[in-house]
């Protein structure tokens, strides 16, 4: 903007006279709202933009004679204005301003727009803001032109101009009326974007609800079918028509009605449902169709409705179905796999096992046969089939006691077990062996009145015979075993060597059949390999549980927990079978 143009326009606003200043005359205010009347019915009628426009600038017309009214629409993205009404102006001139750049030099009206203030040019001939549009205006006989900026809540919506074909300088009434009819325009073009953004949006809805593949309804808050799509009448097999007459619990099975009217209770209430509803539809053939349905509340007030996707999951549930069986089929077919190679294993170790002393048996009975034997050497010929045989019988019977146990089968007779009493016995009973081996015994517990478990005697001595035969049979030379019981969360027995013991990577391999961790073959005295199977069997079938905790150079101990009897509780005639992935090895 020139110095001049802006020294113009302070000129006339200074030199405007304080009478003119005076209210719009009673013809005008009689006018002025007949107008405003006529306006605001096009807008309550629906009118379109266009036509709103067009009242608002011939209305304007009619008032201040030998004017000509437009109504340019800013585009705030693009920083343009485009053509809103000119039902006066030549449709060439119009058109030729149409997307005009709003800036400082781009006529009224885009400066106006720019600057966000009221522009006028008395004379377009010599004013510099119009030299770029100066050829276009004047060849249409526009000689002065008046701008003024359309506000909205969120700024500039546009710009009002009042032309004259030769040079005119408004007065105080053109300015007042201009800025009546500006506030209206602003009114026509607020209207026009809240209700076309509304109509817009409708619009969407209306087409992502209609031609959605998912099912989808309105209801109202008690379940009543207010709209629904084509998808939804598909999917149940009833027209559109059918289930607008009724509700939601009429297409669901009578035992999933119950789900649903506590999910419209919620959405009632305000609670919004944490996962969808897995529910059965009944089409319209009978057919049952599985369905997940989702549902919010929307509207306010009294005025709230609910927004229902139903989706078919058939399809996906079946699938589901189908990738769990096969996976309980490879799961099975793994397992049975699994047992099949450790039966094979197992037989193939226990015939190695029971064919070692039986060749000792018929070897040192052939000897006896056939050669006269002095009676040292009959003797010690006696001695070796007597522990070949014995170990055959150990053997058998570890396995018969797994048999049992695996099948559930093996007997049990609960009762209360002096722990005290039953350590000192099986110590004694096992001294002899110590001794021959240089191994250390010993315990705390007094000969009698110790913890008391609820439990088999018999089994519980067995399980103690085992476990302390493991410790010297895997110890050192001069070693020692201690035996220790004590109540805590049940009652606690627990057998600690001074081995060499056992890296922590192997320590579950403990309970496995006949297997021999690294380095254990060697020191190997003779068991059956099946101890530490029949103690973690025995443990767990009377309700109690067996653990190993051992480290390279600092022993083990094997801590079992056994119900106390102060609590007892009954324990089962059948066994609990051992678990068949977690076996012995020292024993």
């Amino acid at each position: 903007m020139t110095a001049g143009a802006r020294q113009g326009d302070a000129a006339q606003r200074s030199s405007t006279p304080q009478g003119e200043r005076a209210a719009l005359d009673p013809t005008d205010t009689a006018g002025l709202l007949d107008r405003q009347h006529r306006v605001l019915e096009l807008l309550a009628g629906g009118a379109d933009r266009s036509e709103v426009l067009g009242a608002v600038t011939l209305a304007l017309e009619e008032l201040i004679p030998g004017s000509r009214c437009s109504v340019l629409v800013l585009d705030p993205a693009r920083g343009t204005l485009h053509h809103g009404a000119a039902p006066s102006l030549p449709a060439a001139y119009s058109a030729a301003i149409d997307g005009l750049r709003i800036g400082d030099d781009a006529g009224s009206c885009g400066t106006a727009a720019y600057r966000d203030e009221a522009v006028v040019a008395e004379d377009i001939a010599h004013d510099a803001r119009w030299d770029r549009y100066r050829a276009v205006a004047l060849p249409h006989g526009l000689g002065s032109c008046w701008s003024s900026p359309i506000r909205g809540h969120d700024g500039v919506l546009g710009t009002f101009a009042v032309y004259h074909a030769r040079p005119h300088r408004p007065d105080e009434r053109e300015r007042r009326l201009v800025a009546r009819f500006t506030d209206l325009a602003a009114v026509a073009l607020e209207h026009d974007r809240l209700y076309g953004a509304l109509a817009e949006s409708e619009e969407r809805f209306r087409r992502a609800f209609e031609d959605n593949a998912v099912g989808m309804a309105l209801t109202d808050l008690g379940g009543r079918f207010l709209k629904v799509n084509d998808a939804l009448a598909a999917m149940v097999g009833h027209p559109a028509t059918e289930l607008l007459a009724g509700d939601l619990a009429a297409v669901l099975r009578p035992e999933d009605r119950a789900g649903a009217r506590l999910l419209l209770r919620g959405l009632a209430a305000g609670t919004a449902p944490s996962e969808p509803l897995e529910a059965c539809l009944v089409r319209g053939d009978g057919r049952t169709v599985q369905a997940a349905l989702t549902a919010s509340v929307v509207g306010a007030g009294s005025s709230r409705y609910v927004s229902l996707n139903v989706v078919d999951v058939t399809a996906r549930q079946a699938a589901q179905r189908d990738r769990a069986a096969r996976r309980e089929a490879e799961l099975a077919a793994r397992v049975a796999e699994d047992a099949s190679r450790a039966k094979s294993e197992m037989l193939s170790t226990l015939s190695h096992e029971l064919r070692t002393p039986l060749q000792a048996i018929i070897g040192f009975s052939e000897l006896l046969g056939t050669l006269d034997l002095p009676p040292t050497r009959r003797e010690a010929a006696l001695g070796h089939i007597d522990a070949a045989a014995r170990h055959v019988l150990d053997l058998v019977g570890d396995v018969l006691d797994l048999a049992r146990l695996e099948a559930r089968a093996l007997p049990l007779a609960p009762g209360t077990v002096d722990l005290a009493a039953l350590v000192h016995e099986v110590l004694e009973l096992l001294e002899p062996v110590a001794a021959r081996r240089g191994i250390r015994m010993g315990t705390d517990l007094p000969t009698a009145g110790g913890p008391t478990a609820c439990a088999d005697p018999r089994r519980v001595r067995q399980v103690l015979i085992n476990l302390v035969t493991n410790g010297m049979r895997h110890n050192h030379v001069d070693g020692w075993v201690r035996v220790e019981a004590r109540v805590a969360d049940g009652v606690v027995l627990a057998v600690s060597d001074g081995g060499p013991g056992i890296p922590p990577a192997l320590v579950h391999r403990l309970f496995e059949p006949f297997a021999q961790l690294d380095g254990a073959a060697a020191d190997d005295a003779g068991g059956t390999g099946l101890g530490l199977a029949l103690v973690r069997g025995l443990v767990e079938a009377m309700a109690g549980t067996v653990t190993v905790e051992s480290a390279p150079g600092e022993g083990t101990t094997a801590t079992v927990r056994l119900p106390r009897a102060a609590a007892r509780e009954d324990i089962a005639d059948v066994a609990v079978p051992a678990d068949p992935g977690v076996r012995s090895g020292r024993g």
